[in-house]
């Protein structure tokens, strides 16, 4: 029964990492905010659907905490979702995985500064060898290719310590599903992409994308919503509750992998330095990870909604 529990979250960290370059993929078709949006506008309407056929109206109700929903689906999906597509047109998808994959150890950090858990000097440290091997990924080992970090690292930056807020947002709502929490959230960020979008295609920031621009995306939209944003959050919801937040949170690292294997096979050839660079992160993250679950585990046993690593995708808040 274990070895079959482990299909799920495999299902879902194979979803995602292919996700990176196929949205890279309908950016040369259509402006990031509005390609964002409309994945998320989809990906709503699946979601409110489900959340209605399981726990009826009452659930779609956010009651006393409608600014905390607010605050964090803004953060979390509309910060996280839109700085991911901004940086995919400066930076390469394999580079943006890397960024992606150290999710569970900023979460850490942004638990030790909101609530005083201080990590592990052990997991910080592993946190700066994560970072060099995204380092070297990113320069090929040089520093003249530091300016390659540039615009789009920096707002990978900003998207994961947006979702490592979000993350951590997450553990208030121990009373809610998981699927009322995430739907709600996302309601929330995809009104605050839809306003950003309207806006921006006003000033001419960028231009509204026209029907031939998205019968061109329909394939790349289609993964993102009904496999990214669908089908992977089952697997991974399903995974965690048969192995186990902290076992499942070890896939996570299979995200980066996944990506840079669909670039090789759609001809990309890393250099030497590329591979040992994300071969470094992989195995820092995963120590970070076995560090991270012998130190908690008897809180995901309690509730693994405040599993600082369970979650990657936007709409994947695992809690329990």
């Amino acid at each position: 029964m274990r070895s079959r529990a482990v299909a799920y979250p495999l299902i879902a960290v194979l979803g995602w990492g292919v996700m990176f370059p196929v949205l890279a993929s309908a950016l040369n078709r259509v402006d990031p905010l509005n390609l964002t949006t409309a994945r998320y506008l989809l990906a709503a309407v699946v979601l409110v659907a489900i959340l209605l056929l399981r726990e009826g109206a009452d659930a779609l109700r956010p009651g006393t905490r409608l600014v905390e929903v607010v605050v964090l689906g803004v953060v979390g999906f509309a910060g996280f979702n839109l700085l991911t597509n901004l940086a995919l047109e400066h930076a390469a998808p394999q580079q943006v995985s890397l960024f992606v994959a150290t999710t569970p150890v900023i979460t850490q950090l942004v638990r030790w500064a909101r609530d005083g858990v201080r990590p592990r000097p052990l997991l910080l440290s592993l946190s700066l060898v994560a970072l060099l091997g995204v380092g070297l990924v990113i320069t090929r080992g040089s520093l003249a290719g530091l300016g390659q970090f540039g615009l789009g690292g920096l707002m990978m930056i900003g998207a994961v310590l947006g979702w490592g807020i979000y993350t951590h947002g997450a553990t208030r709502f121990g009373e809610w599903s998981p699927l009322r929490f995430t739907t709600l959230t996302a309601l929330a960020g995809t009104a605050a992409m839809l306003v950003l979008s309207i806006g921006a295609d006003a000033v001419g920031w960028q231009h509204a994308p026209g029907v031939a621009d998205l019968v061109a995306v329909t394939p790349q939209l289609a993964y993102a919503v009904l496999v990214g944003a669908v089908v992977a959050v089952l697997a991974w919801n399903t995974g965690v509750q048969r192995l186990g937040a902290a076992n499942a949170a070890l896939f996570m690292n299979l995200v980066p992998v996944t990506t840079f294997v669909v670039q090789i096979v759609r001809g990309y050839r890393p250099v030497g330095i590329e591979l040992a660079g994300a071969a470094l992160t992989i195995a820092a993250l995963v120590a970070a990870n076995v560090v991270t679950r012998a130190r908690t585990a008897p809180a995901y046993q309690a509730t693994a909604v405040a599993d600082p690593v369970a979650v990657v995708d936007p709409v994947a808040v695992v809690s329990r």
